[in-house]
């Protein structure tokens, strides 16, 4: 949600600045802007609403406009519509103060209240023209750009990721962090900012990662951190080792492509990252034994897609094992006072490891005392810094919005923790351990097998460009993997889909069911399936046109369905990583036959830090 980039060094700004928006685009934006400061010390502004092609023409791909230092932003509208006013940066008067900002100002009325009385005048409706004229006001009664800063951010309540230039200090570029994310990173041209790794992946790999409230200040040669207090902090360096190819598309038309096509890879490697000689292992101090065996309770927090993965877990864990297992989203969580048992555990789940919720949910469950473990995406990000311990998954840069591969490696560590714990607790046979593993590892060859059937779903789809209401169902993992299907479908095609417990659909849905309304019944379970297939005879004889998704070898379906995929047989715990393509496929053909912007869906961000 919004991008921050800056560069001071050596080389031209503007398009280094536009070069690293274009890497973030994937975070939703509807405005940009770039802010650099030319040879005679003037800070020059331009923003444009739109995709950032309008940006790039008015600056000529930034051609036309001069200077070693600036900051760029692509924005989110919250506060304000979007318009080249509420664009980024914001400026005080006389651009004395230039500021983009990531996050969300809550107390912003309260404080443009106080500058308003003593003299300010704002322009625009959001609350980062607030924190740009507070910065002015403390700098004003200082000289000190850090002590403005940090007498700011005392005043502030609210997430946000700054990057921050006075006019008065010419070779100096600012960068803030409280809950949105924000790096640093030193090339041999200069130093960036930037809030995610693909921003500046070009130009280097060594990357900073800036804490919860600490101010960097940076020069073309030199970079200092500091804490609020404003005392030096010493920081080392990350290195990133995947490259600037990975989060390229690679001839494929859209990212989303790519990286459903990338899905056997990543779960081959997030598999080989933690089966070890026959064995789970998810490394020292991670999660061990005898924690499995005193576990009495998890509970699993998530948002979106991850919370769709903890719907996975719950059916898994408690098949296998005697651990009783709660699912919450994030953003309730965090709101209804949960009583947290003493030997239980919270598991957030997080591509970014950034999400908002999920962060302020991980931290609740630490205020209470009970142990954490985060499964995310992303190294150093926040929640994998602040969870007791983490488990990575290996899916690589994800650029799309509509996530694919990471949540197919989410499952991987998924069904990875259901059997960890069992096998510690004695709850599993060997015999049976040791054939899960073996099956687990068939996983991507399997997915590829998927892959390889892509047009016949991409011919089906077509048909459907045009639906208006699209249901799923399905019962148990059924039903939790038709949670991510309805989802894939609503996010991308924009065609209202909803996913509902196939027992459910008497107490009242079965009404919307009407002439030529596609329903997807998902069918993977054994011990349900005679359940669903008359679920599918239900809405068939309302009318409803069907499409079932079942195991190989399932085919009295042919007598219902309108049209079936297949997917090959595995352990029914791990049917979901399966299952899940095509609908993956599904949602993504639907869209394009729709002419639709796969990547970059309306109102929709990657990393979602706010509230």
């Amino acid at each position: 949600m919004c991008g921050i980039v800056g560069f001071i060094g050596e080389a031209k700004a503007a398009p280094i600045l536009l070069e690293g928006l274009s890497k973030l685009e994937y975070r939703g934006y509807d405005s940009a802007g770039i802010a650099v400061r030319d040879e005679s010390g003037k800070i020059n502004v331009v923003k444009a609403k739109g995709r950032l092609k309008v940006l790039e023409d008015k600056t000529d791909s930034g051609n036309a406009v001069n200077g070693t230092c600036g900051i760029g932003h692509t924005r989110w509208a919250t506060h304000g519509e979007p318009s080249e006013v509420n664009a980024h940066p914001h400026y005080s008067e006389g651009h004395s103060v230039v500021v983009v900002h990531n996050g969300i100002i809550e107390n912003y009325l309260e404080l443009k209240e106080k500058l308003v009385k003593s003299g300010y005048s704002f322009e625009s409706q959001t609350d980062t023209e607030v924190v740009t004229k507070l910065i002015d006001y403390y700098y004003k009664k200082t000289g000190e750009p850090l002590t403005a800063i940090a007498r700011t951010m005392l005043r502030v309540r609210g997430s946000y990721a700054l990057g921050v230039m006075f006019s008065e200090q010419p070779d100096k570029l600012y960068a803030v962090r409280k809950d949105s994310p924000l790096i640093v990173g030193k090339s041999e041209k200069g130093y960036l900012i930037a809030s995610d790794v693909p921003a500046i992946l070009s130009h280097t790999r060594k990357v900073y990662y800036i804490d919860n409230l600490e101010i960097v200040e940076i020069t073309r040669e030199n970079v200092h951190f500091y804490n609020i207090d404003r005392e030096e902090i010493e920081k080392e360096a990350v290195e990133i080792k995947w490259d600037a190819e990975a989060a390229e598309k690679g001839g494929y038309e859209h990212f989303m492509m790519k990286e459903i096509h990338e899905q056997p890879e990543a779960v081959r490697n997030t598999i080989g990252a933690y089966v070890k000689d026959g064995n789970i292992d998810f490394g020292k101090g991670v999660f061990d034994c005898e924690q499995a065996k005193k576990l009495e309770r998890i509970y699993i927090v998530a948002c979106g897609s991850a919370y769709h993965v903890a719907a996975v877990a719950k059916y898994v864990i408690e098949d296998i094992t005697t651990v009783c297992v709660e699912t919450d989203l994030a953003s309730e969580f965090r709101y209804r006072n949960p009583k947290l048992s003493k030997n239980s555990m919270v598991v957030i789940i997080s591509q970014s490891g950034e999400t908002a919720d999920s962060l302020a949910a991980l931290r609740l469950a630490k205020e209470k005392g009970v142990k954490t473990l985060a499964i995310v995406n992303v190294v150093g990000s926040s929640i994998a810094r602040e969870a007791d311990s983490v488990i990575y998954t290996l899916a690589g840069p994800e650029i799309a919005v509509a996530t694919t591969k990471a949540y197919s490696t989410q499952l991987i560590i998924s069904y990875l923790l259901a059997m960890y714990i069992a096998n510690a607790r004695g709850e599993m046979e060997k015999q049976t351990f040791d054939k899960m593993l073996s099956e687990m590892a068939l996983l991507p060859k399997r997915i590829e097998d998927i892959l390889h059937d892509k047009e016949r779903i991409q011919w089906f789809a077509s048909k459907f460009a045009n639906a208006s209401n699209v249901f799923f169902i399905g019962r148990g993992i059924d039903y939790a993997i038709s949670l991510e299907g309805s989802l894939k479908m609503k996010e991308i095609s924009y065609i209202h889909s909803e996913a509902y417990a196939a027992g459910e659909l008497k107490h009242g849905t079965i009404s919307l069911i009407e002439d030529g309304v596609l329903v997807i019944g998902v069918m993977t379970q054994s011990e349900l399936y005679d359940k669903m297939l008359s679920n599918m005879i239900e809405v068939k004889s309302r009318g409803a046109y069907l499409m079932g998704i079942t195991n190989v070898g399932n085919y009295s379906i042919e007598d219902t369905a309108n049209f079936t995929v297949y997917v090959p047989r595995t352990d029914e715990h791990f049917v979901t990583s399966l299952a899940i393509v095509p609908l993956q496929l599904m949602g993504y053909y639907i869209s394009v036959a729709r002419g639709l912007d796969v990547d970059k869906p309306r109102n929709l961000a990657k990393s979602v830090t706010v509230e």
